[in-house]
């Protein structure tokens, strides 16, 4: 007599069941928002990891400042307008020029520690890693901004126009600052190290000191008078000057603050036109 084996059954707890898809939270990537935000952190802390950063761009300010008030200021004449209240705005929205500098230095820096090379790898927005770049530097010039005001006043400088005009020039200094971040970032990557992206920063300078920042155009040779008038910068200082001088500016200036305001924003919308998505097809090709 032969048994017959009968498989026991399988208990029905031990049948594998068919699981749910696995979803990622976020096909598509970090947003634009979340990527900017989180690199200008970063950026950030690095500056708070190196003071240097923050103090020297503090002392460079306040010593171009007291140079040109005490060193050179009792040879430039600025008619009923006090020097003082002439030089500090210029220096103001100049200096925002200057601080987009150490945007250069530090995205080339950034390349060459391979860290764009990490972070392409990542699916986010190529041009929101250089928004959150500018956002860090920007919050860098308004720290400069604050120590010219600051020192300006210590010294002499004393707005004129109401606090609205003050809050507007204080406000434009920083929208100059943000625009200019820009050309310095797409220097910092198409430089290929630090040395050679600050000798290009460098090369803009002139734009700072052939403008009205600290003499009158008028004091200037006739033949660069007229590149003065209208290049971008002496824009940008006119209308932050005219805010802060109120209704003495008509002595100095021959046109009202919003006149020189609208240009200047129309500058700033260029700057940004150009050199934004110059510097976004480099970070995309290196």
């Amino acid at each position: 007599m032969t048994a017959t084996l009968v498989p026991s059954p399988v208990p029905a707890e031990t049948v594998p069941t068919p699981t749910a898809a696995v979803t990622p939270a976020s096909p598509n990537g970090a947003g634009v928002a979340a990527t900017a935000a989180a690199f200008a952190v970063r950026t950030l802390k690095q500056f708070a990891r190196t003071p240097q950063l923050i103090i020297v761009g503090g002392a460079i300010s306040t010593m171009f400042l007291l140079i040109f008030r005490y060193v050179f200021g009792g040879a430039i004449g600025t008619g009923s307008i006090s020097y003082a209240d002439f030089l500090i705005p210029g220096l103001a929205a100049g200096g925002a020029f200057f601080s987009g500098t150490g945007a250069a230095v530090g995205v080339a820096e950034d390349c060459e520690k391979g860290l764009y090379d990490r972070l392409r790898s990542l699916p986010v927005p190529r041009f929101a890693v250089l928004l959150g770049r500018s956002a860090a530097d920007t919050a860098l010039v308004a720290w400069g901004l604050v120590i010219t005001v600051a020192v300006g006043f210590a010294t002499g400088f004393r707005f004129h126009g109401n606090a609205a005009d003050a809050v507007a020039a204080v406000t434009l200094c920083v929208v100059y600052g943000a625009a200019f971040t820009w050309p310095f970032i797409w220097m910092g990557l198409v430089s290929g190290n630090a040395q050679a992206a600050n000798g290009m920063a460098f090369m803009a300078f002139p734009l700072i000191f052939v403008s009205s920042a600290y003499v009158p155009v008028e004091s200037m040779p006739g033949w660069m008078q007229t590149f003065a008038e209208h290049q971008p910068v002496t824009m940008m200082i006119n209308s932050v000057r005219s805010l802060s001088l109120g209704d003495e500016a008509a002595a100095i200036l021959p046109h009202s603050a919003g006149w020189y305001g609208v240009r200047s924003l129309l500058w700033c919308v260029g700057i940004v036109a150009v050199f934004l998505p110059l510097a976004t097809r480099r970070f995309a090709q290196r």
